[in-house]
């Protein structure tokens, strides 16, 4: 067998064929990842990158951006349309995560239960978050028509005599794209819940019934406790969700009326697609992707000092 000494310990063959096959496994694992770090890096980081630096720029696509520092930012300040899309993105998200959040682990407690047809329950329950959100709007849009709805109908027969203009009224537009948001995402978090709930061993809770709990404290102490991880995730993801909402309010209100549903999303996209102004606009962005990172490392921090 050939050896080797080069300023150290001889080396063999075989030393030489496993730094090889080393060498051949940590280039086949580079070749794997490396793809999605491209894309990562081309499609994401890029232009986030890009982002900021538009933001301290005039620039409105057609020409040259010119730097302009802090403008766009103090601007922001006399912006009054911007202080009522910031409101009404926080009053959106104040009331949109927390009823979701019920409404869908409420939904998950019903349906992880062994009953009759409980897959096509599940099924309708999931079936609005696939469903087109312009079909969604148009029909909500018609469910709440001031006169001909059937919501003001059924409230009619319930004895509201003045019942809400909803989409057509400036104090109940935010109200309704809330139930329309609720509605539409409660199916997809219930199915992170109930997948949640699977892991809940049932011998606590047969160890809770034998102790003497009743339902609402087997909920409380053994449920909740368990759902801990599945609560946090979807609290952030409903979290980033509701502040970056645009679809639903594009296509059910288009921001009105007047700008009662005007939210940061819909903002950016007047002020840049519209308006022609992209450095105005990434100035919002960035401020919008700022407030999502801080409250994503506020709970963060809270679900970090629970588990301690």
């Amino acid at each position: 067998m050939s050896t080797t000494t080069v300023g150290g310990p001889p080396r063999t063959g075989a030393d030489r064929t496993k730094r090889w096959y080393r060498a051949r496994r940590s280039l086949q694992g580079v070749s794997f990842v490396l793809p999605n770090f491209l894309g990562f890096g081309l499609l994401t980081l890029g232009p986030v990158l890009a982002l900021f630096y538009i933001s301290f720029t005039n620039w409105n696509v057609f020409g040259k951006a010119k730097w302009i520092g802090l403008d766009n930012f103090t601007r922001l300040f006399r912006d009054a349309s911007f202080h009522t899309a910031l409101l009404n993105t926080l009053y959106y998200s104040v009331f949109h995560i927390p009823l979701t959040l019920a409404v869908s682990l409420g939904l998950a407690l019903l349906l992880n239960r062994k009953l009759r047809g409980v897959a096509f329950f599940r099924t309708a329950a999931f079936f609005p978050y696939v469903t087109s959100i312009v079909a969604i709007a148009i029909a909500w849009n018609l469910l709440f028509s001031r006169d001909a709805g059937p919501v003001n109908q059924i409230l009619g027969l319930l004895g509201v005599d003045d019942p809400p203009g909803w989409t057509a009224s400036s104090d109940w537009a935010m109200p309704a794209v809330i139930i329309v948001g609720v509605w539409r995402e409660m199916g997809y978090y219930m199915l992170l819940f109930l997948a949640g709930l699977q892991t809940v061993p049932p011998e606590l809770h047969e160890a809770a019934r034998i102790d003497g709990a009743n339902a609402w404290d087997r909920f409380r102490n053994v449920t909740l406790p368990c759902l801990r991880p599945t609560t946090f995730f979807v609290t952030v993801m409903l979290t980033i969700g509701s502040f970056k909402v645009f679809d639903l309010i594009l296509v059910m209100t288009n921001g009105g009326p007047g700008q009662s549903t005007l939210v940061l999303s819909q903002y950016i996209y007047q002020k840049g697609l519209v308006e022609n102004r992209f450095g105005y606009a990434s100035a919002i962005s960035v401020v919008l992707f700022a407030l999502c990172m801080l409250v994503t490392v506020v709970q963060f921090a809270v679900n970090r000092r629970r588990n301690a």
